[in-house]
C-alpha cells in the first residue's frame, strides 16, 4: 500500500460536491500527501485544476468512468484510499467499491442510499473483512453526527457507570440542495428497493432484537412533544438513513464484544422552536408528507423535479457560508439518569459540512492508519463509528466542528 502512486484519489471531482473536496484538499491536504483528481471528462477536470490551482502537475489528473471498468481499475490500483462522490451510487457506485475491495483500497463516499449499502454488505462485506480493506459509506452529514454522535454517548455514559439504552438526535439545520442529492433521491423514489423501510435493514440479519427494541426503532411519522427534551419533535428526512447507519454500528460493536448496551434503541427527529412549535411540527410533517407522495406519481414527480436543482449545480456560496446545522444528543441510562450532547458546525450541512465530513475521513484513513478502531485487523463494509471512530471525532474538532458531551 505504501508504495501505491496517490494516499488519495478524488473521484467524481468535477461534480458539485465534488469540486468542492478539491477545494477542500488543495486548503487542507498536508504538504507531502499525494493526491489526484478523477473523472469521466477530461475538460472538465482541466478547468477545474485551472480554476482551483491544483493538482499541479499533469498526471495527477486522471480521466475515468464508471461504464468503463479498466479506467476505474487504472486509478484504484495506484491508490491507498478513495474518495467518492460520483452519485447516484446505485447507478455509478458499484464498480468503484468492486475495484476497491479487489485491489485492498480503502475507500470513503457520501452516499445516503442504504439500499445500495445493503448491497454492497451482501456482496462485499464478507471477503473486505477477510482482506482488513476498509470500505466506508455514509461519510457526510448523513450519517456522520448521527453515528459518531451515538458512539460518543455510549462510551462516555459506560465511563461514568451508566449503561446506555438509548441514544436520541435531535436536528436543526438550515441549508440548500445540490443537484447531486436530488439525483440520489430522484433515483431511489423511480427504482425503490425492497426492505428500505426495515429499521434494521443495514444490521447483520443474525442480530437478535428484543420486542422493545424492535417497537421502539420504527420510523417516526407523526409530530410529538419529547417530554425529556422539552421541545416539539417531528419526522427528521434523513432519520431513515442515519438511523440505519447507526444501528449497524451498534451491531457490529455487539458482535465485537463491545456492545452499545442492553436492548439499545437510537431514533432521531427534528425539532420546533416557539413560538407555535406544535403547529410548525404538523406543518412541516405534513408538507414533507406530501411532497413524498408527489415523487412517488410520475406525473408530480417530473413536475417537481424540473423545480429542484440539477445535476452540478447548488447553492450559492453566500447560502452555503451561511447554513448550519445543530444536532443535540440525549442518553437514557438503565437506572433514568441521563446525558447531553451537541454537535454543531458552521455552513450548509449538505455541502460544507459533508465536505468537510468526507474529506477529514479519507485524510483519517490515509494519514492515520495506525490509530483506526479495530487495529490493522479491521475491515469490511464499516460505518463512521467502526471504521474511523475517535480518530475520525479528533480531527473533526480540529477543523472547526463542535462536538461536546
Amino acid at each position: 500500500m505504501t508504495a501505491r502512486d496517490y494516499d488519495v484519489v478524488l473521484y467524481g471531482a468535477t461534480g458539485f460536491t465534488g469540486r468542492q473536496t478539491v477545494e477542500y484538499f488543495a486548503r487542507h491536504a498536508p504538504a507531502g500527501l499525494r493526491w489526484a483528481v478523477a473523472a469521466r471528462n477530461r475538460e472538465s477536470l482541466e478547468k477545474l485544476r485551472e480554476a482551483i490551482g491544483a493538482p499541479t502537475r499533469d498526471e495527477d489528473v486522471i480521466v475515468a468512468d464508471s461504464r468503463d471498468p479498466a479506467t476505474i481499475d487504472g486509478f484504484v490500483a495506484r491508490s491507498r484510499v478513495v474518495l467518492s462522490t460520483a452519485g447516484p451510487f446505485a447507478l455509478y457506485g458499484t464498480p468503484v467499491v468492486d475495484a476497491c475491495v479487489r485491489f485492498g483500497t480503502a475507500y470513503v463516499d457520501i452516499t445516503g442510499e442504504t439500499a445500495w449499502v445493503r448491497d454492497l454488505i451482501e456482496r462485499y462485506h464478507a471477503r473486505a473483512a477477510a482482506e482488513r480493506t476498509r470500505i466506508i459509506p455514509c461519510c457526510g452529514f448523513d450519517s456522520v453526527p448521527s453515528d459518531i454522535g451515538a458512539l460518543l454517548m455510549v462510551r462516555q455514559m459506560a465511563s461514568r457507570g451508566m449503561p446506555c439504552t438509548e441514544v436520541r438526535a435531535y436536528y436543526r439545520m438550515r441549508g440548500g440542495l445540490n443537484g447531486g442529492t436530488v439525483a440520489s433521491a430522484l433515483n431511489m423514489v423511480r427504482n425503490p428497493a425492497k426492505g428500505v423501510s426495515d429499521p434494521f435493514l443495514l444490521a447483520p440479519e443474525q442480530t437478535p432484537r428484543s420486542p422493545r427494541q424492535i417497537e421502539r426503532s420504527r420510523d417516526m411519522t407523526r409530530p410529538r412533544y419529547d417530554r425529556e427534551l422539552g421541545a416539539w419533535t417531528g419526522p427528521f428526512v434523513m432519520a431513515p438513513t442515519n438511523a440505519r447507519v447507526v444501528r449497524r454500528s451498534a451491531a457490529l460493536h455487539a458482535a465485537w464484544g463491545a456492545p452499545y448496551g442492553e436492548d439499545f434503541v437510537y431514533q432521531e427527529s427534528q425539532t420546533y422552536k416557539p413560538p407555535y412549535a406544535g403547529a410548525k411540527a404538523h406543518a412541516v410533517t405534513a408538507a414533507l408528507g406530501l411532497f413524498l407522495v408527489g415523487l412517488r406519481v410520475p406525473v408530480t414527480r417530473q413536475l417537481i423535479a424540473r423545480m429542484l436543482p440539477k445535476p452540478g449545480t447548488g447553492p450559492s456560496v453566500a447560502t452555503m457560508d451561511q447554513g448550519w446545522f445543530r444536532c443535540e444528543l440525549l442518553g437514557l441510562a438503565a437506572d433514568g439518569r441521563s446525558m447531553r450532547g451537541l454537535i454543531r458546525n458552521q455552513g450548509d450541512p449538505g455541502n460544507r459540512s459533508t465536505v468537510k465530513f468526507v474529506c477529514e475521513s479519507a485524510l483519517a484513513l490515509a494519514l492515520e492508519s495506525d490509530r483506526l478502531p479495530g487495529g490493522p485487523d479491521r475491515g469490511g463494509v464499516l460505518t463512521p463509528a467502526t471504521g474511523l471512530g475517535e480518530v475520525l471525532v479528533e480531527r473533526l474538532r480540529n477543523a472547526g466542528v463542535a462536538i461536546e458531551i
